[in-house]
């Protein structure tokens, strides 16, 4: 358990930025909804027999129900809906990672007012170093690519979806297993992108070995491994610190999708992503072994 704690930011900031590439592949032979109730499908199939295997405990008061339900609405719902569907009007993996990787700035201003959780000088100074780096990308790729307003709007709003799951979860979530929390929360997300999928979208779908292989990394990369790590990793660190790993999200979303789409970069952008990251180490560095929290 502690060499899986030890590795789990790697291992999901890894799993998470590649799948912004992988949601662009995936949309260019499906519509946005449709493919995240496609995939929300595939997990709860996927989990429901383990869990009458393993019998996992339940929530335990109608409270925990709600709790569950509430944070599995935001980021199953909201957060990807709202992100995927940026993606269908035009946006790149890169700016949209870009956009919602300024949570940790909203969560820094956020947890104090709900929790005695406190950030420290340093941690401010790395979050806004890493809100300078995104200031820098946007303008570097003003040239390149125009990034429309509804693309903004709807990465705003997966921004905002994502920060108040987060708080929420810190602030109210308590430990699941991870069996019930999957369950749970991806059949909120496949009841609620279904009937959008079906009222506002065509629901086309074409069969491919890219559109297959790209399911795959969604339902177990992105689905069942990212998503277990986060809210792992949101309940046993600050939410500060945790959510500071977003910073690294873009960077690393644009050299994948670089590698795989050929999505284009300034030179000036790549500056920035390199001062975002400082940012996060500033924000996320320790001192003597413990957590920075003066």
């Amino acid at each position: 358990m502690r060499l899986l704690i030890t590795c789990a930011p790697g291992i999901f900031l890894l799993l998470w930025s590649g799948g912004f590439t992988v949601a662009k592949i995936g949309i260019s032979d499906a519509d946005p909804l449709t493919l995240l109730a496609l995939r929300y499908a595939c997990v709860v199939v996927l989990l429901l027999p383990l869990v009458l295997i393993y019998k996992p405990r339940m929530p335990a008061s109608v409270k925990q129900w709600f709790n569950l339900v509430l944070v599995g609405f935001l980021i199953q719902v909201v957060y990807f809906g709202t992100g995927w569907m940026a993606f269908a009007h035009g946006g790149s993996a890169g700016t949209v990672a870009l956009i919602t990787s300024l949570q940790p700035i909203l969560v820094a201003l956020i947890m104090p007012m709900v929790s005695s959780e406190k950030v420290s000088f340093r941690r401010w100074l790395g979050l806004a170093l890493g809100m300078t780096g995104t200031v820098l990308v946007l303008v570097g790729n003003a040239g390149i690519q125009i990034v429309s307003i509804i693309v903004v709007l709807f990465s705003v709003s997966a921004l905002l979806a994502f920060t108040l799951a987060t708080v929420w979860e810190k602030r109210f979530g308590v430990s699941h297993h991870p069996l019930t929390a999957n369950l749970v929360q991806y059949s909120v997300g496949l009841a609620g992108t279904l009937p959008l999928a079906f009222v506002f979208e065509p629901m086309n779908i074409t069969v491919t070995t890219p559109f297959l292989l790209a399911l795959a990394y969604l339902v177990i990369g992105n689905s069942l491994l990212a998503i277990s790590l986060l809210l792992m990793m949101i309940r046993r660190g600050e939410a500060t610190r945790v959510s500071a790993l977003f910073f690294l999200v873009p960077p690393m979303s644009a050299l994948i999708a670089w590698l795989v789409l050929d999505e284009h970069m300034s030179p000036l952008a790549w500056v920035g992503m390199a001062v975002a990251a400082v940012g996060v180490w500033f924000a996320t560095r320790r001192t003597g072994g413990k957590q920075v929290t003066e």
